[in-house]
């Protein structure tokens, strides 16, 4: 393929493949599954009864699709809905299960037909971990650790009995909890001590059942709230593994104005790579702290709630946060990836909002109707990450320039596979002009490229649609050119590229 002219060659990168750092833990690629708008009723559960192709009562399609992803874990039941959540009313038959009304989210009616055995058996299905958020909010120890022992306990218990008696025999045991959710908000609006002391009686009562050992991860907050983290650690920072860290893309001008998710223009598409940057700042004020209290980085910093969030779609349920899904979305969710890859050594699991039909969604979905987003092709292209090592890498990069304000124009990852095939994701962020970037390779002989994959479209703001569901795919790239140890890459605006070397 012939460079083209509008390619620069500022962007030198340098990779030591012989020094490892971190491991990309395949965690960091989880997902998030709500009860909120139609996240789970119709996105990924419509009954055994439905005329809609399902397998179990789940959305085939969405299953097959979701298989294809590999999906590490899922975080259930929420987010906000998790603090007034019961668990007791999800289980057992379904015609029996109580009605509730879902506050948070439209106040629509939670019928409660999708609840525990139906999550988890999803997980199965999967082949995922379940992340599974406890109520602090509104709930008690005491149903937590209820809960808990019937998901875990295979002994003669109560709990346990009454899993059998709803037809599962063996537990499933779940490993990662969540205690609270946004403590400092919807999950009761509390300060930072007495959330610390709070959960500390929670965590208190989180038993090993049957050798299975619980991953708990604490309500952090968002953003650059730096203080709640420190009181959290210092107080409690030795009864839990995780701590969690929120943060949204906002591409508008506010969170009452978070802009379009189709009407934008480079403006909007140039300012959402900007706030999706920032996320790095986020992670290391937040990992700095935690040094203080946790030198050997032995708490994980959990990222289970991120993405771009904008205004709903008109004429769609306000409470449903339904938005379409873009190729500056796509783009979003790479640089995010490359963030989170980079802080590995501390971000051990995140989880991107969310699955289906809801705010950054890998899946859109319209009865029986189902597309793929831009952000799904991007978590395709970004297996090739999972559990392999971070690189070394050292960037000098071209600019972004727009209205006077500047980002990089290339982000990256490089890692290492156990086979010891490196693996390159690369985006152009630049709205209209290309990029070559040469890579030297160090520490390792490059014997070829395998074929790689792209993803790009003719505009920031194009979508997949029920219409035109292929609008933004993955292609394959042969932008490249390998000389010995050099790898010269041609980068089309506004795209992103994987490729292996071996």
């Amino acid at each position: 393929m012939m460079f083209g002219a509008a390619a620069n060659a500022q962007n030198q990168i340098t990779i030591s493949a012989d020094q490892e750092l971190s491991k990309i833990d395949r965690h960091i690629y989880g997902h998030f599954a709500e009860h909120l708008g139609t996240g789970i009723y119709g996105g990924v559960w419509v009954g055994e009864d439905s005329e809609i192709p399902n397998t179990e009562g789940y959305r085939t399609d969405v299953l097959e699709a979701l298989q294809r992803l590999e999906v590490p874990n899922i975080r259930w039941p929420g987010g906000c809905f998790a603090d007034e959540y019961y668990w007791m009313d999800g289980i057992g038959p379904r015609d029996e299960r109580p009605a509730r009304i879902n506050t948070h989210w439209g106040m629509v009616i939670e019928d409660n037909s999708f609840g525990t055995h139906e999550f988890l058996r999803l997980t199965e299905l999967l082949d995922a971990e379940p992340v599974v958020a406890m109520n602090v909010g509104s709930g008690t120890p005491r149903e937590m650790q209820q809960w808990i022992e019937y998901m875990n306990f295979d002994g003669d218990s109560e709990m346990a009995n009454l899993r059998r008696r709803n037809g599962r025999d063996e537990p499933w045991g779940v490993k990662y909890v969540g205690v609270g959710n946004e403590s400092w908000g919807c999950g009761g609006n509390m300060r930072p001590e007495y959330y610390a002391d709070l959960y500390r009686r929670f965590a208190t009562y989180i038993r090993t059942y049957s050798g299975n050992e619980i991953f708990r991860v604490a309500s952090g907050f968002d953003t650059a709230r730096y203080w709640w983290t420190d009181t959290l650690m210092d107080r409690a920072g030795n009864m839990m593994e995780g701590i969690s860290l929120h943060y949204y893309t906002i591409a508008g001008e506010s969170w009452q104005s978070k802009g379009s998710s189709v009407d934008f223009e480079e403006d909007e598409y140039f300012s959402g790579l900007q706030a999706a940057l920032r996320l790095d700042e986020f992670i290391e004020g937040h990992s700095n702290r935690m040094d203080r209290y946790d030198p050997d980085k032995r708490v994980a910093l959990v990222v289970d709630e991120w993405g771009i969030w904008t205004d709903p779609l008109p004429g769609s349920n306000p409470g449903f946060l339904q938005q379409q899904n873009s190729l500056r979305d796509a783009l979003i969710a790479s640089i995010s990836l490359d963030i989170l890859n980079k802080h590995s050594d501390r971000v051990r699991m995140a989880n991107i909002a969310q699955m289906v039909n809801v705010l950054q969604a890998m899946i859109l979905t319209d009865g029986e109707d189902m597309v793929l987003t831009p952000t799904y092709h991007v978590f395709d292209m970004y297996r090739t990450h999972f559990d392999a090592r971070l690189l070394h890498t050292h960037v000098q990069v071209d600019d972004y320039e727009y209205n006077g304000e500047r980002i990089p124009a290339v982000s990256l990852t490089a890692s290492k596979s156990d086979s010891g095939q490196l693996n390159l994701t690369l985006t152009n962020l630049k709205a209209g002009e290309a990029q070559q970037v040469n890579i030297d390779i160090r520490g390792q002989d490059v014997g070829g490229v395998l074929p790689g994959k792209i993803l790009t479209a003719d505009e920031v703001n194009a979508v997949n649609t029920f219409d035109d569901p292929e609008r933004v795919t993955l292609q394959e790239f042969d932008g490249y050119q390998l000389n010995r140890n050099t790898l010269t890459l041609s980068l089309p605006a506004k795209s992103v590229v994987m490729v292996t070397l071996e």
